[in-house]
């Protein structure tokens, strides 16, 4: 099972998962299969910097907040690009640990 797999089915279980995932847009803060841990989070407990795990254009994946509204925030990875305006409701998780 993939990793996103595997977070959208422990975190509709328990709110609360650690996975290793794939992929190189976080690179220096999360790199590829480093454990991370990620929780559903109340929306309104989101803040810049944070980063999420989002639904975003028909995937998932993991970004920084960069900016934040009333209904939207603005993701961005950490390689300086910035994403584009997201809704709130697309948020799915936060990560609340990153494991050395």
């Amino acid at each position: 099972m993939g990793w996103v797999k595997e977070a959208l089915i422990a975190l509709k279980k328990n709110q609360i998962c650690s996975i290793r995932p794939i992929g190189n847009s976080m690179k220096g803060i999360i790199n590829s299969g480093q454990l991370i841990t990620l929780q559903s989070i109340d929306l309104n407990k989101i803040y810049i910097n944070d980063i999420v795990f989002i639904n975003w254009k028909k995937n998932y994946i993991l970004h920084i907040i960069k900016d934040i509204t009333d209904e939207q925030v603005l993701i961005g990875n950490n390689l300086g690009k910035l994403n584009g305006w997201i809704s709130k409701k697309d948020i799915i998780a936060k990560v609340i640990a990153i494991n050395i």
